[in-house]
């Protein structure tokens, strides 16, 4: 059998007790375990299964929702854990949308409108969701600026440059925004990156940002709250199923609810809840470090990605004036899973994050020396894993699952949630209130011929 289709076979279960501690919840928020109610609802409107930022910004837009004058029934969420302690509360909390590496493809593969289209969301899931939190006075460690790429290889240098002028070209009116990208030497990434260990070929940066993901999700949250959203924690969706009244009854510890509408925001755990999903989403295990760099390294500008044939690793400096946790000066850095033997391919199917690879460990530990030339002085704080999930196309399942009515699904954004997620559940609560969708691209509706793709690993 195909390494990637045994892989994408093994049972996708639900969230494990025991996860590793995220440095971006230590310690959880004060509504970590919050219950709205001690008495289990029996029948409401809508269900969202799923606590991350997809659940959340889809409960929001519901419940701010002006098709129903703002009545938009009772609505519950569900998550297995604490609340945001899936993928969100894991994250790195890189708003970085790097469309220039997925543009040329996604010409060839969409067409250029379609191109054009996930460009422009990703920048603009990542514009919105930066001004939400500054409007709201959402205390996230939010930093809007740029971020830089480092190139390592000629190969993907020239790539780079090709697919850059290929967006300036597609966009003339947007090369202050979606289409600003500035390509720096080596000399000049040495001098302003402070990037002095493995020699590279170049680099270009573009807007971009960061944030505690986890502490956004919070404050989206307790907005809901406020708003009537009913939230249960440490409540799994056990079983999903048809009443014979054709409303969803879904099983929980706690009892079964009977909804008339479930939006699945699970992502990685969504084979767990509905089997049809099975080798549809398939979870992959990623691994994240908190580093305290040397004192010569305290104040770095911007956001960073290491860029090599075929991986990546990806750093981000927390603010100086950050809260969450309070550590300013940290960094944090993912990725590395190229690395691995086969690119990585043991860890997809891998739907436990109570565990650690111990190869990635030994790499990402040397990151900041392989690349910033610096050695002993940096030292780890924090080690923890997550799940992602991933579809055989490489774009997520956005709306309604095809033959099965008023069952909705928002997951399988590829690693790159955050930018995607704030802006694909907007167009999902569209979606469901029979709204027209603008500009949102509609390949990443699902439908029963994306989901027989057979999975191959990622695209990206």
């Amino acid at each position: 059998m195909d390494p990637m289709k045994a892989r994408a076979a093994v049972p996708v279960h639900l969230p494990v007790s025991n996860p590793t501690t995220s440095y971006w919840q230590d310690p959880p928020d004060e509504i970590a375990d919050y219950e709205s109610s001690s008495s289990f609802p029996e029948k409401i409107d809508t269900l969202i299964i799923g606590c991350g930022i997809t659940g959340v910004s889809v409960a929001y837009g519901l419940l701010t929702s002006n098709k129903l004058g703002g009545d938009t029934g009772k609505i519950v969420m569900l998550e297995a854990r604490q609340a945001c302690s899936g993928a969100t509360g894991r994250n790195g909390g890189h708003t970085k949308s790097a469309s220039y590496r997925s543009f040329e493809s996604n010409t060839t593969t969409h067409g250029l409108p379609t191109a054009i289209a996930i460009a422009t969301l990703e920048y603009e899931t990542i514009t919105s969701l930066h001004a939400f939190a500054q409007a709201n006075d959402i205390a996230c460690d939010l930093f809007t600026g740029d971020t830089v790429d480092i190139i390592y290889s000629r190969a993907d240098w020239e790539t780079a440059q090709s697919a850059v002028q290929a967006i300036r070209d597609a966009m003339p009116d947007k090369l202050d925004t979606v289409a600003r990208y500035h390509f720096w030497t080596a000399e000049e990434v040495r001098e302003k990156f402070n990037v002095r260990g493995k020699e590279c070929v170049g680099a270009v940066s573009y807007q971009a940002g960061s944030l505690s993901a986890y502490r956004f999700v919070i404050g989206l949250l307790k907005l809901c709250l406020e708003f009537g959203l009913q939230l249960y924690t440490n409540t799994p969706a056990i079983k999903l199923s048809r009443s014979s009244d054709q409303s969803w009854e879904v099983t929980t510890p706690n009892g079964v609810i009977s909804a008339k509408r479930v939006v699945l925001a699970t992502n990685g755990y969504t084979a767990a809840i509905w089997p049809h999903f099975q080798e549809k989403i398939v979870p992959l295990r990623g691994q994240i470090e908190a580093q305290i760099p040397p004192s010569s390294l305290s104040e770095l500008e911007c956001t960073y990605s290491f860029i090599y044939p075929d991986g990546y690793e990806y750093m981000i400096p927390k603010p100086a004036n950050s809260q969450f946790p309070s550590y300013p000066g940290d960094v944090i850095i993912g990725g590395g899973l190229a690395m691995l033997a086969a690119e990585g391919a043991e860890e997809f199917g891998i739907s436990d994050d109570s565990t650690l690879n111990p190869q990635l460990t030994d790499y990402l530990g040397k990151c900041t020396e392989r690349y910033f030339g610096v050695g002993d002085e940096w030292k780890v704080r924090q080690e923890w894993t997550g799940i992602m999930g991933f579809t055989g196309d490489g774009i997520p399942f956005i709306g309604e699952v095809p033959g099965e009515e008023d069952l909705w699904i928002a997951a399988a954004f590829q690693g790159h949630g955050m930018v995607l997620c704030w802006g694909c559940a907007k167009a999902l609560v569209e979606m469901m209130d029979g709204e027209e969708l603008g500009n949102f691209p509609d390949v990443f509706r699902i439908s029963e011929e994306r989901m027989g793709v057979e999975f191959g690993g990622r695209h990206s």
